[in-house]
């Protein structure tokens, strides 16, 4: 499996993007679907993970205003983000939970300006 994360780009805060993972095998093989993110000079943490299952998990920053999505048919995971704040500037970036080092694709950048 290959993963393209894509669907970034500058927005200003308040606003919504839309961020699509495309898997070049089937993602049924992932149980577990992550977007995670990384800003300059911090750690890449996980924003939201979906299960097969369509069972979510968001990280606190995010919960309320994010959304994951999967659609199995076109073998691809989304990320709807809305009322985006400055802090939510990084790569964003798909892949199995837990993180699975081999999977990492490019990655999508996200810039909210204030």
């Amino acid at each position: 499996v290959q993963l393209q994360a894509s669907g970034g780009g500058l927005v200003q805060a308040g606003g919504s993007l839309r961020l699509s993972c495309a898997a070049s095998g089937s993602i049924f093989s992932m149980t577990v679907t992550g977007w995670y993110r990384q800003a300059p000079g911090k750690q890449r943490e996980l924003v939201a993970r979906i299960t097969s299952g369509g069972s979510t998990n968001y990280a606190d920053s995010v919960k309320g205003r994010f959304t994951i999505s999967r659609d199995n048919a076109k073998n691809t995971v989304y990320l709807q983000m809305n009322s985006l704040k400055p802090d939510g500037t990084a790569v964003y970036y798909c892949n199995r939970w837990p993180r699975d080092n081999d999977l990492w694709g490019q990655g999508t950048q996200v810039t909210v300006s204030s």
